[in-house]
């Protein structure tokens, strides 16, 4: 009876302290499990009662629902059912990791959140318009209800879609940060930056690379061009104009105006071989296959001399100054003085085939041949009638006969050549020390090469097989872009004065202008050479007669 009565006072002061405030965690289950066994003896029951009430203390969510049969079951030393896993947390406990421990000293604190992390970065509300977009959509809505007729809503309503979903884009962000991304440290870079970056792009972006047209911008019939990879069929003057061989006849073609004028025409089994513009004037030297070389005053169209050479045709040409060479099938070279009457100043005698290619340097200082005994000959401005004349340097790399030829407008020293069709490779000379720069497979016959006079760039013309025309950068000579149209091999090459525009002549019978060093005029303007510089109307097909 004692221990009964002692029980029910336990009771009670259990019932006394559940009426009052929960603020600790519920009993262990090593704790249950004592309190249940304690019924035998007063002294247990005392100890149970202790334990108790500390643990009351710490009482989180103990259910408040204790039944009689719970008593009767701790009165009779009964266990009671436990469904709790062993060593398992109790579920309203809070994770074990994501709290700090506890000591005696240190209450237990729930770490906060990094505020200056490296690794996140935290949306910046105000800055979005979130307020001033929800405004607008909310007061849409309200003038939406009040308005009756249904195509004012419609109208209205579609305002306010445009207004909040387009607006105006340069004034409203998608989504923005409060601080910068974090700066990476010396020697790394941050190949993420762009992401994190909340400034706008920069606007001194590269630009990208200019276009460069692969259809030719207007196209001339050119009929009864001599198909012969050996000759030297077209040149423009200064004053832009175009001076055209086909077969006995001179005709001149003005880039301004687009007038054609026949200049001159040779007798019966005689054909032009090569034509040359004066650097400065209208002055043009005809090479026929007679072995003269005729000069011509094209703006009175008149025959000024005649020049003999006696050693077979003059299929190239090239002027340095008042001083016109030619180069003859026998693989001599005469230079003649065009203002005196005893023309013939000097005479280099290295090729033992044909001369097919004939350049002066920009200077003067070298002049560049190239003939069909796969070989290119460098010879000084030592012009001296008396002297035994060698050449500087004798290059011998190339494989075929070298007709194409051209001299670097930036760097006098430099020579670029190309070889025929058992060769087909273009070659950059440094003829200061006689070396081979670069070389590339062209995979095909080189018939001409020009260099650019604004881009560091150089053009190749083309025959068997591709018959096209290659841009090629330099140094290195990698491929920037292949020019296709004519359908039989291109024979030669040559650039208009303002250096925008090449002129392509093929055995085809067709004359074709490609634009493909266009100028940009923010930081070059082009000179003016007449009323129209401008080739006239791309979209007509004329002829050169």
């Amino acid at each position: 009876m004692n221990n009964h009565f002692e029980v029910e006072n336990q009771i009670r002061l259990a019932q006394t302290m559940m009426d009052s405030a929960i603020t600790g965690a519920p009993l262990a289950r090593w704790q249950r499990k004592r309190l249940e066994t304690s019924t035998s003896s007063v002294n247990n029951s005392l100890n149970a009662s202790l334990h108790l009430n500390c643990a009351i203390d710490s009482m989180n969510n103990l259910s408040l629902n204790i039944s009689t049969n719970n008593t009767n079951q701790i009165i009779n030393g009964s266990k009671t059912p436990n469904k709790t896993p062993t060593n398992r947390a109790t579920p309203n406990r809070t994770p074990a990791h994501t709290l700090k421990q506890c000591n005696s000293t240190n209450k237990c604190k729930t770490p906060k959140t990094p505020c200056n992390g490296a690794d996140r970065f935290i949306p910046n509300r105000n800055a979005m318009n979130a307020d001033i977009s929800h405004y607008l959509i909310m007061n849409s809505k309200e003038n939406d209800c009040q308005d009756t007729d249904p195509n004012t809503q419609s109208n209205s309503n579609q305002a306010a879609i445009s207004e909040n979903l387009v607006g105006d884009l340069s004034n409203f962000r998608i989504m923005c940060y409060q601080n910068k991304a974090p700066i990476a440290a010396e020697g790394q870079s941050n190949n993420l930056k762009v992401l994190y970056s909340s400034s706008k792009c920069s606007s001194s972006t590269k630009k990208s690379q200019r276009y460069i047209p692969t259809q030719p911008e207007r196209i001339l019939d050119a009929p009864d061009v001599k198909n012969d990879y050996y000759l030297q069929l077209i040149d423009w003057n200064a004053s832009n104009i175009l001076a055209v061989a086909l077969m006995r006849e001179i005709y001149l073609w003005n880039a301004n105006t687009g007038d054609i004028t026949n200049l001159m025409t040779l007798d019966e089994e005689q054909y032009i071989a090569s034509v040359s513009w004066i650097e400065e004037g209208n002055h043009l030297a005809i090479g026929t296959s007679e072995g003269d070389i005729q000069l011509w005053d094209t703006d009175r169209v008149k025959r000024l001399r005649t020049m003999k050479t006696g050693s077979g045709r003059v299929g190239s040409m090239s002027w340095n100054s008042y001083i016109i060479s030619g180069g003859t099938k026998t693989g001599n070279i005469y230079n003649n003085d065009v203002r005196v009457a005893n023309h013939l100043v000097s005479n280099y005698n290295g090729h033992n085939q044909e001369v097919c290619g004939l350049k002066w340097s920009p200077g003067g200082q070298y002049l560049a041949s190239g003939g069909n005994d796969n070989t290119i000959q460098i010879w000084s401005n030592n012009m001296s009638s008396n002297s035994d004349n060698k050449p500087v340097f004798t290059f011998t790399e190339h494989q075929a006969a070298v007709k194409a030829l051209a001299w670097c407008p930036w760097r006098p020293s430099c020579l670029a050549s190309g070889g025929g069709t058992a060769d087909r490779t273009i070659r950059i000379w440094n003829c200061q020390n006689g070396t081979n720069l670069y070389t590339v497979d062209a995979k095909s016959q080189v018939s001409s090469i020009l260099w650019s006079k604004d881009y560091k760039e150089l053009i190749s013309s083309h025959g068997y097989s591709n018959n096209e025309l290659i841009i090629w950068k330099y140094p290195g000579l990698a491929k920037v872009a292949e020019l296709t149209g004519h359908t039989a091999r291109v024979l030669g090459l040559v650039m208009s004065p303002d250096g925008s525009t090449v002129a392509s002549v093929g055995a085809d019978e067709t004359l074709r202008f490609w634009e493909c060093f266009q100028i940009d005029p923010q930081k070059k303007k082009k000179v003016n050479y007449g009323t129209n510089t401008k080739l006239i109307d791309n979209s007509l097909r004329l002829t050169i007669r």
